[in-house]
């Protein structure tokens, strides 16, 4: 029974539907207006009446398992089978249809399909690609439907673009990905036969010989020793004719192709053409005398076979070859040193080789004597040329260079030792006073400098109140030579080095001695670097001088170094430490006491002032000048994450280098270290204490610039230094004890 038609008794479809609008029917396509709507639904997305939506995607891959795009979880994987399909051939003498193989794969990332025929020498048809890879629509009526993995079976036919394909195979692959989804796969198919293929193979067949040809393979030795080449040294003794004399050559074998190929030594005014090769490239026959004609020696021969002369001639492959020519060709194994060699008629002896081919023949033959053939005698020694002595004229090194050559060039100096220390800091600076019995010369100070980067010595005479001396420049810059030389003589004078300037020598410049009394601390940590240029500063050698003293001696050093210390602190001061050693004649110099002092010294580093140092440092950001304060204060803050105002050392080091911020690396070090609460430092603090334009700081003396600056050099050199642990120095050296009781007792052994 029908209800009425009344308000609440009739279904409504509208109920509970949220979408109600009204598909695009307009697009652009390539730029153009076009009406597509005829794919589209109606209102809300619902389909018209009759309407069909030609779908997108295939049932396959399906949202299982991971949810991950089919793009990614079957990326590069594809299915395939084999499959064939016949093709007419109408208007042909020998076929009516041809059976064409081909294979099938089926894309899984994007249900795409792609068709392949191997291609057949001379077929005469286009193969290739015959279905580029797409997604295949079903034949009609499904033609809005596409290909997808379920289609797929082997042993059943699938029409592709109105060709039918019949599936035989498939590969493991393919097999186990249809098991596991469980497709049911038929039995595999056969192939028919193809008429024409059959008979073009038959065809083929008969155009091969019944005997085939023979055939010798040498490409493993060429893969195996290719560019590889045994070098032999060779003589060729050719003073039986006239006019002949022995003839140097060098011979090569390579082992790739068992060729051999031989070049001349050509000494240079022999009277000879320069030639490229004494003996091209090739193999080398053990026993012919002369060159075979072209054609003479061949891989194979033939037999011509009688024939009427209406008929075409005919020949046959000669299985016995009664008409070939065998030559033995040399071998590796042939070539040996002292051994022959005929080249063409011509005898040549192998006398050496080099490493390569000493060690193929040590490893594949087990020979190890390469004893070199002596052909020639050892060349007689050149007689010396004797340099004429120096007439003094000009300097020594440019004298010898007309000695030299016809073309003098100009003395060539050490440009490497010129590069390594040619900087300002690469100069040893030394005190020294004149050493003469005239009371007003015997207090004139004296700097003396020697440049490392050319060995030149300049000295300054050092001012002094009242002393009525112009002071001033002393020596001009140059290599100063030894004294005790003879001038004109044939061998190159000495001149002083670094290593002939220590505390303590005495050097003589011009006629004038002088005496080294210091250096500055620059020079003595240098020479302390580089002990091993410098013996003097070699603290290894100071302890081993000390060592190989007698017992007696040793005893007697202890006991004063005890008198020297009432107290047992294991401390003396470095005074009464020098006059000990200098006293007791230990065989030491005053530089080598003054090193063994710095090594076992007890170093007070005075503490620097805070003010100080923000003065200082104030002063240098002032000439430069550094105004880059805001953005440095905005570096910290960034980096500052927690905003707690801290930062590390190492992240406020590394914001200063990057602002190039112009601070000696000595007084930054400083700065972050008194700024520095543990491993944290308030950067604010530090900031306002650097800012020289909101707070300045009072103007500071140059000579406190000088006490942060990195270039500056101490005046003092034994400032840092003066106490001496006299008792890690017995401890080390005479292997002593620390004596703790009566300072007097010594030890007898």
């Amino acid at each position: 029974m029908a209800l009425p038609f009344l308000p609440g008794n009739s279904p409504n479809k509208q109920l509970g539907k949220q979408r109600f609008h009204k598909s695009q029917q307009f697009e652009y396509s390539n730029g153009l207006p076009m009406l597509v709507g005829f794919e589209k639904p109606g209102i809300g997305g619902e389909l018209l009446v009759g309407q069909r939506i030609k779908p997108k995607y295939s049932v396959y891959p399906k949202g299982q398992g991971r949810d991950i795009p089919s793009w990614v979880a079957f990326d590069k994987q594809v299915l395939c089978f084999e499959a064939f399909f016949q093709e007419a051939v109408p208007e042909a003498q020998h076929e009516t249809y041809r059976i064409r193989k081909c294979k099938i794969y089926f894309h899984l990332e994007d249900d795409t399909v792609q068709v392949v025929e191997p291609e057949y020498k001379n077929s005469g048809i286009p193969q290739g690609i015959l279905i580029r890879r797409q997604r295949v629509p079903l034949p009609p009526p499904n033609d809005d439907q596409f290909y997808h993995i379920y289609h797929f079976n082997i042993n059943q036919q699938m029409v592709l673009y109105s060709r039918t394909f019949t599936m035989t195979n498939c590969d493991s692959f393919t097999r186990n990905f249809l098991t596991k989804l469980g497709v049911r796969l038929n039995n595999p198919a056969t192939v028919p036969d193809d008429p024409y293929s059959r008979h073009r193979e038959e065809i083929e067949k008969n155009m091969k010989p019944l005997r085939p040809y023979e055939r010798r393979d040498t490409l493993k030795q060429f893969l195996e020793h290719d560019h590889k080449v045994l070098r032999f040294n060779c003589l060729w003794d050719e003073t039986e004719n006239m006019l002949g004399d022995p003839r140097e050559l060098i011979l090569h074998y390579y082992l790739g192709d068992d060729t051999v190929e031989i070049l001349e030594i050509i000494p240079s005014n022999s009277g000879r053409d320069t030639v490229p090769k004494f003996l091209r490239r090739g193999k080398l026959p053990k026993h012919s005398v002369q060159m075979r004609q072209p054609g003479q020696i061949t891989d194979r021969t033939v037999l011509n076979v009688i024939a009427p002369t209406s008929q075409e001639q005919r020949y046959i492959l000669d299985n016995l070859k009664t008409g070939a020519v065998h030559d033995e060709f040399y071998e590796d194994c042939d070539l040996t040193l002292g051994g022959e060699v005929n080249v063409w008629g011509r005898r040549v002896i192998l006398t050496d080789c080099d490493n390569f081919t000493k060690d193929y023949y040590r490893s594949k033959y087990g020979i190890e004597d390469f004893t070199p053939v002596v052909y020639k005698v050892p060349p007689a020694p050149k007689p010396p040329r004797h340099v004429p002595p120096y007439n003094g004229f000009g300097s020594e090194e440019d004298s010898l260079s007309f000695c030299q050559s016809l073309l003098p060039k100009p003395p060539q100096k050490d440009f490497h030792k010129f590069m390594e220390r040619s900087d300002d800091c690469s100069v040893l600076n030394f005190c020294a006073k004149m050493v003469t019995t005239d009371p007003f010369d015997r207090d004139r100070m004296f700097t003396i400098s020697f440049f490392l980067c050319d060995d030149s010595i300049c000295m300054f005479e050092t001012p002094q109140k009242n002393s009525g001396m112009l002071t001033g420049k002393f020596l001009q810059r140059g290599r100063v030579k030894k004294p005790g030389q003879e001038l004109f003589k044939s061998e190159m004078s000495e001149y002083f080095k670094a290593q002939d300037l220590y505390v303590g020598a005495t050097l003589s410049f011009s006629g004038m001695h002088f005496q080294v009394l210091d250096a500055d601390e620059y020079t003595l940590n240098y020479m302390e670097q580089h002990a091993e240029e410098f013996p003097k500063a070699n603290v290894g050698n100071v302890l081993s001088k000390l060592r190989s003293l007698p017992e007696e001696k040793q005893s007697e050093i202890r006991k004063f170094l005890t008198l020297s210390d009432p107290s047992n602190t294991g401390f003396i001061s470095y005074e009464s430490f020098r006059g000990l050693l200098t006293g007791l004649d230990c065989g030491l110099s005053e530089h080598e006491v003054l090193v063994l002092g710095r090594s076992f010294s007890e170093r007070e580093q005075p503490e620097a002032d805070v003010g100080l140092m923000l003065a200082v440092a104030q002063d240098f950001l002032k000439k430069k000048p550094f105004e880059e304060f805001p953005d440095l204060d905005k570096a910290f803050t960034s980096r500052d994450l927690q905003k707690t105002g801290r930062l590390s050392t190492k992240e406020t080091r590394t914001i200063c280098k990057g602002f190039h911020l112009p601070l000696p690396e000595k007084l930054l070090g400083g700065l972050l270290s008194k700024f520095a609460d543990g491993d944290e430092i308030d950067y604010h603090a530090f900031l306002a204490g650097i800012n020289w334009i909101e707070h300045l700081a009072p103007t500071v003396m140059p000579e406190d610039t000088l006490k942060f600056d990195v270039n500056a050099r101490s005046g003092a050199a034994w400032a840092t230094g003066k106490n001496v642990d006299y008792s890690s120095l017995l401890r080390d050296v005479f292997s002593f004890p620390s004596n703790s009781g009566d300072p007097t007792a010594t030890t007898t052994t």
